[in-house]
């Protein structure tokens, strides 16, 4: 069955009203897609066997399926928003763009996951001078696209070998010279007797929308969505930060506080010279800058993670 007879049947078509949001059905993107939605409020229950799940709490309709199969369902306007890496939106876009396919988008945000970098790795035992060692070379990927584009703009010639799984195992079964792949670790890669060398493109999840108006019922649910998104991603990256400080080191204290807003201050009963100090900070906190915390005279310094954050 194809994805249109899968998407084409009465339990999708329910009408103008909920949003459509396609998402990875397994992969590196999943797990942290599934948290976001869950922390932003969307109540939905996932069957692995099932391609669509509605939202029980938000007329929110959730298809699950294979990553490069999400641009395309936004493009042709399938779906309404869509959540997928940066790197096969780029390889998406130009396979289509040469299939004579529409390629327009709205980007609605950025999203602070799904961070890898697509690299070229060759054998240990091969020597790298820079990209004029793969001159004629036969390089292995799954992204032919942005592999060629590089190549093309560093005017070298090179032979794609397409491949849409284990790319790593290409160079030790001579099917190519080096490969092409996306890199998290770099372990998979040093298990296969490979050496990254060089990033050519470097990645993170995004949510992507059709390039047209929401219908108004849709819209309203996307205008409710996007702040509990943009909340969930501010909180993960945030920390509340409570101390006791003496009230003549409170600009100092500030000063070295990474990505501090700012800070409240509360007074201590019984405490002329101290004060209580609450901050968000939007950075990580180091142990060093805790020390330099506790030099100035801050006492009893409490880091704790947000849950949730709205601006």
């Amino acid at each position: 069955m194809s994805m249109c007879d899968c998407l084409n049947n009465k339990d999708l078509i329910k009408g103008q009203k909920r949003l459509r949001i396609a998402i990875q059905k397994s992969g590196r993107l999943t797990e942290d897609t599934e948290k976001l939605f869950k922390s932003a409020g969307i109540q939905f229950e996932l069957n692995k066997n099932h391609l669509l799940s509605h939202a029980q709490n938000l007329p929110i309709d959730i298809l699950r399926v294979r990553d490069d199969d999400i641009p395309g369902l936004v493009m042709d306007h399938v779906v309404d928003w869509g959540i997928v890496g940066q790197n096969v939106l780029e390889e998406t876009m130009m396979q289509r763009a040469t299939d004579g396919l529409p390629i327009a988008y709205k980007e609605v945000m950025k999203l602070n996951y799904g961070d890898c970098r697509l690299s070229l790795a060759i054998p240990q035992e091969m020597q790298w001078n820079g990209f004029e060692c793969l001159e004629g070379k036969k390089i292995a990927t799954t992204y032919p696209f942005l592999l060629k584009r590089k190549f093309k703009e560093l005017n070298i010639n090179i032979k794609t070998v397409m491949l849409t799984g284990s790319v790593e195992v290409a160079p030790r079964a001579g099917l190519a010279d080096a490969i092409c792949d996306l890199v998290c670790t770099g372990a998979t890669l040093a298990q296969n007797g490979l050496k990254e060398v060089e990033t050519i493109y470097t990645s993170k999840a995004v949510l992507i929308g059709r390039d047209q108006e929401l219908y108004p019922e849709k819209q309203a649910t996307a205008d409710l969505i996007i702040p509990r998104l943009k909340g969930v991603m501010a909180a993960k990256e945030s920390k509340y930060i409570m101390m006791n400080a003496p009230k003549d080191k409170l600009l100092q204290i500030s000063s070295i506080l990474p990505g501090a807003e700012t800070p409240s201050i509360i007074e201590l009963e019984g405490c002329e010279d101290r004060v209580a100090m609450h901050v968000v900070s939007r950075e990580k906190l180091f142990w060093e800058t805790m020390e330099e915390l506790k030099k100035l005279g801050a006492t009893s310094i409490l880091v704790v993670p947000i849950e949730k954050m709205l601006d």
